[in-house]
């Protein structure tokens, strides 16, 4: 390993930028030689011609935990950082874990030939950087990229990859999945369920033989609307965690732009296949919403796709979505839960074990037209009623929550015999 950085301050002294070629082929051919010298052979450099950052999230990953399948070969600039530290409180240690940093080192795979860097570049703004990849050769590259898309769908099976369109752009996050929620958890009409289910099945089986027999494209897609708080984003998190298959959650706001489209659907094929989750979908820019059905229209755009679109407004979906086939497959009214529907949540909130089962019968039948939302917020005052109070009335409760649903409903805040003192007079 090279203990010296490949340019010493007064090498890189008259190198202000890489905007020339000779100083951009003299960093390249440096790195090249190196990589050379220590392995005997020559390395060609490659363009990663995608917006996929999945080789730098593995790179990152075995980097911070010290995994001896990558190398740090020498740092590239002199006076620049090459190490960064990382306090993990869950770790109950005091000491800072300490590593390389991905910015100004040079790290080598061995095992798959292909050397990775991100370089730093001086330019008059400030301090950027640019990626490079380099390989013995073809095979070595294909195999690399290979071993890091098997290593992502391992890694994003227990994580869900969130899409965020800011002003600055498009965000990229993965989250832990804290609690996965079981597909017993899903309260909703029986045949529906079971529909859905079997649908996310048969995409999701390892042959793929029914698409095959059948002639079927490999792309399904589900549009789910209802009133908000009927059950839309339990149902998402239930297949979520329950498909061997990566999930990808995409918000769409103000600020997505075709770019950002583009680029969301160019990281799903690379997880593909997968299930890309598009929440409240009616929210698509006006200006953005040809671009988007385009792609969705596109021979290759939705390969391997489960897509779910999400809408609380129905009645604001471009009736572009609906209408034409090989968009969205199927749409499906998630309504507000039944008797039925309302006695089997609140038995799974274990509201019983606070006020008996005869009072969970009542308060099922009591709270017609109370959404799954309404009915946690009935379970939670009914739990602190009882912590505080050692005595819970359901039918108090759900008469309380009633009235303030018919308030929030006609926007009347105060009582009759109550003039508001809010304002000037």
């Amino acid at each position: 390993m090279a203990e010296w950085p490949l340019f010493r301050q007064e090498a890189a002294s008259g190198m202000q930028g890489m905007g020339d070629y000779p100083q951009y082929a003299r960093v390249m051919g440096r790195i090249g030689a190196l990589l050379q010298e220590l392995t005997g052979d020559s390395y060609t450099l490659y363009l990663q011609d995608d917006y996929g950052r999945q080789l730098w999230q593995v790179l990152e990953e075995d980097v911070k935990k010290g995994s001896g399948s990558v190398r740090h070969l020498a740092s590239i600039y002199e006076g620049l950082e090459t190490k960064a530290f990382l306090y993990e409180e869950e770790s109950g240690t005091q000491a800072p874990r300490v590593f390389p940093t991905l910015r100004n080192n040079l790290f080598f795979y061995p095992e798959h030939g292909v050397a990775l860097a991100q370089v730093p570049v001086f330019r008059r703004q400030g301090l950027d950087t640019e990626d490079f990849i380099w390989a013995r050769d073809d095979a070595c590259m294909n195999g690399f990229a290979a071993y890091v898309r098997s290593r992502q769908r391992d890694t994003d099976r227990r994580r869900v990859t969130v899409y965020t369109d800011t002003r600055e752009g498009l965000e990229i996050e993965k989250l832990s999945i804290t609690r996965a929620v079981g597909r017993d958890e899903v309260v909703m009409d029986p045949a529906l369920k079971t529909e859905i289910f079997r649908s996310i099945d048969e995409f999701f089986a390892g042959d793929r033989q029914f698409f095959q027999d059948y002639g079927i494209p490999y792309k399904r897609g589900l549009l789910l609307y209802g009133r908000p708080g009927n059950g839309k984003t339990t149902l998402v998190k239930s297949i979520a965690g329950s498909v061997q298959a990566p999930v990808a959650y995409w918000q769409i706001t103000e600020h997505t732009s075709s770019y950002s489209v583009q680029q969301v659907f160019s990281h799903a094929l690379a997880l593909s296949p997968m299930v890309l989750v598009i929440e409240d979908i009616d929210s698509m820019p006006e200006h953005v919403r040809s671009f988007f059905l385009n792609t969705l229209d596109g021979a290759t755009s939705k390969e391997g796709i489960f897509l779910i679109g999400t809408t609380n407004y129905p009645e604001r979906i471009d009736p572009a979505l609906m209408n034409r086939a090989g968009r969205f497959d199927r749409a499906y009214e998630i309504k507000l839960p039944d008797e039925a529907q309302r006695l089997q949540y609140l038995t799974l909130k274990r509201l019983g074990e606070l006020c008996g089962d005869e009072a969970l019968a009542a308060a099922a039948r009591g709270a017609e037209g109370f959404s799954f939302a309404h009915m946690n917020e009935l379970y939670v005052s009914a739990a602190l009623r009882m912590r505080y109070e050692q005595r819970v009335d359901i039918s108090e409760l759900v008469a309380q929550m009633r009235a303030d649903l018919g308030r929030a409903a006609a926007q009347v805040w105060h009582s009759a015999d109550v003039v508001p003192k809010v304002g000037f007079r």
